[in-house]
């Protein structure tokens, strides 16, 4: 009794419904939520770590109509194009259909920082303190968005017997596994990552408050966010783009993107920083 109670607890219970409720076209969906809330949580931090260097913390609530927008068409972009073969049959209007899934967090970064230096430089602040202090909350707001992927069944992993295996719905399972029931939860195993992620950069931006130059704490995020993502994408079993036939693309991305931008903070500090000399 005591051991099934134990399962029990660790057990994730099925995902119900992706849609909350239906009023005519209009649909509320989990999905969403977790995104809107994951933004909103992710703004207040930001402002936070604002404050922190000195600057208003109403910032961080004027930059999402620069960041959001291309944010999001950039994360809409890096889906499609890299899982293309989802919508080549039927383009229109499935590239479309957010509502449905398929954002690529690289995209989204990358479109998101256009957008921050298009802020930046319309409020005469550093982009490398803003990018700083979006980092935490950035992170933290995709530890909240990874639900969404859980209400619609997708960006789980190979089947597996743990006790806290996932079930997933027959018509949500890939057709190699119709017959396994229960799968890693890979949206929980980031979704946790991210979140230990946000209170790694934290510390970091007290502890080495003298150490850190601008830019360094969101060179620290893409690498930490990276070197995450490659260990789920090993375990993940959705359709991907594939690279040689049978390598995931994102394992490709995620450990580039790590070590590069883990190299670049090393030879930031390889050199001492430029100095005013003395008068």
């Amino acid at each position: 009794m005591s051991d099934f109670l134990f399962i029990s607890l660790l057990s994730l219970p099925s995902p119900p419904s992706p849609i909350i409720f239906e009023a005519g076209p209009f649909a509320l969906r989990y999905y969403g939520i977790c995104i809107a809330l994951g933004i909103a949580v992710g703004t207040w931090l930001t402002a936070r770590q604002l404050e922190n260097k000195g600057y208003d913390g109403t910032l961080a609530l004027d930059s999402l109509f620069f960041i959001i927008v291309p944010g999001f068409i950039g994360a809409r972009i890096y889906h499609v194009v890299t899982d293309y073969d989802l919508y080549a049959a039927d383009p229109f209007p499935g590239v479309f259909e957010v509502w449905n899934g398929g954002l690529g967090i690289y995209g989204a970064v990358a479109g998101g920082f256009l957008g921050a230096i298009a802020f930046s430089w319309f409020r005469g602040i550093s982009v490398l303190d803003y990018a700083d202090a979006v980092a935490p909350g950035l992170i933290l707001a995709q530890a909240i968005g990874r639900w969404g992927n859980y209400f619609n069944q997708e960006l789980f992993g190979r089947p597996t017997e743990l006790p806290w295996g996932i079930r997933i719905s027959p018509d949500n399972r890939p057709v190699e596994f119709a017959d396994a029931t229960a799968f890693h939860p890979t949206f929980l195993y980031e979704s946790i990552w991210n979140l230990l992620g946000c209170l790694a950069l934290l510390w970091i931006a007290r502890r080495f408050v003298d150490w850190l130059r601008p830019g360094d704490l969101f060179l620290i995020y893409v690498s930490l966010y990276s070197v995450g993502r490659f260990l789920v994408e090993t375990l993940r079993v959705d359709p991907a783009f594939l690279i040689g036939g049978d390598f995931r693309g994102n394992l490709f991305v995620s450990s580039v993107l790590a070590l590069v931008f883990a190299m670049f903070l090393f030879l930031r500090h390889s050199r001492p920083a430029n100095k005013t000399a003395d008068s």
